[in-house]
């Protein structure tokens, strides 16, 4: 029975709340399979139909894992699968950002078989190729939709000037970028495009990669395979600030008989009916914290105390390091 509501991307209907998958392969440490289709499948039992992947996470294991997890009768219907191309060499350096014509159709052959899936349900350019025209990469992918195999098409970490060129050629359902208490960064120009063209939004990294929630007050806390160790909001001086931040949050969060985590995340839901982040986590012991913050209400006071307690020029350190922060805004 679906425990959480269902909000709009674009012409697309998904549960107010999505699940992040990559960490369940990628990036945070030591994978466990068995664990993460447990958790996937209690997501699709709780409403969470949003299941968000790339052939990127895991050098494409992150894709069979969610293609095996959708195999058991009954689930494919239940999910809406959202999956992401563009990191042509998945892992390697220099980084390549790939979005011509050729190899659109390339990746998302890769992803459908990685999947075991007729279609994807919402394909996004991960990270849009700065050499390429959009028209090209986006007129690549309206032909997959053209031919079934893709339903709806979005758009990652783009600028407003590259979303309302895309929407010219198809229209965009939904547009994935960071956001948060701690990143803000598409508030001033992306977020109103988004809504002047009625693209939907899909927050990743809600909780400030866990950070938030305050599980973190150490990089001790971290496996050594843990990308967050190499970003600079964990490293030493800013950490320490950031972490003042977590504090005032946890103290706003006692008062509401909540984690600092789940009002954090709260406070995204809250942005508006066309918002639909997406937590990532492999246990079901936070998927079912998450999934409460969906139906968390907040008032204006609430939010306004939320606010002062986490200003964004309190955040101390860029969300990635020097090189990805070429990558985003394109």
């Amino acid at each position: 029975m679906t425990s959480i509501p269902t909000r709009r991307l674009g012409g697309l209907t998904v549960g107010a709340q999505g699940l992040g998958c990559m960490g369940m392969s990628h990036a945070y440490g030591a994978s466990d399979d068995a664990q993460s289709i447990a958790t996937l499948h209690r997501a699709l039992d709780l409403g969470v139909t949003l299941l968000d992947t790339s052939d990127f996470y895991g050098k494409g294991d992150n894709e069979e894992l969610i293609g095996r997890a959708l195999a058991a009768p009954g689930r494919r219907e239940q999910a809406v699968v959202a999956t992401k191309f563009g990191f042509a060499n998945r892992l390697g350096e220099p980084t390549v950002i790939r979005g011509d014509a050729a190899y659109v159709r390339q990746a998302c052959e890769a992803s459908l078989r990685r999947l075991g899936l007729d279609h994807i349900d919402l394909y996004y350019v991960h990270r849009v190729d700065r050499n390429v025209p959009i028209e090209e990469t986006v007129g690549a992918m309206a032909e997959l939709v053209a031919e079934g195999k893709v339903r709806h098409l979005g758009l990652s970490e783009a600028s407003a000037a590259t979303i309302r060129r895309a929407h010219a050629v198809h229209p965009i359902a939904a547009l994935q970028s960071e956001w948060s208490l701690w990143t803000r960064d598409i508030e001033a120009e992306v977020l109103p495009v988004c809504r002047e063209l009625g693209i939907g939004i899909v927050p990743f990294s809600p909780l400030g990669r866990g950070f938030l929630t305050g599980r973190y007050t150490s990089l001790d806390a971290l496996e050594q395979t843990d990308m967050r160790r190499t970003q600079p909001r964990f490293a030493d001086g800013n950490l320490e600030k950031n972490l003042a931040i977590v504090e005032r949050l946890e103290a706003l969060a006692a008062e509401k008989g909540v984690t600092a985590g789940q009002l954090a995340l709260a406070w995204v839901q809250h942005r508006g009916d066309d918002v639909v982040p997406i937590p990532g986590t492999r246990r079901e012991k936070y998927l079912t914290e998450n999934v409460a913050a969906a139906t968390l209400e907040l008032s204006a006071d609430d939010l306004a105390a939320i606010d002062a307690a986490a200003p964004a020029e309190a955040v101390a350190g860029s969300r990635y390091d020097e090189t990805s922060l070429t990558f985003v805004n394109a």
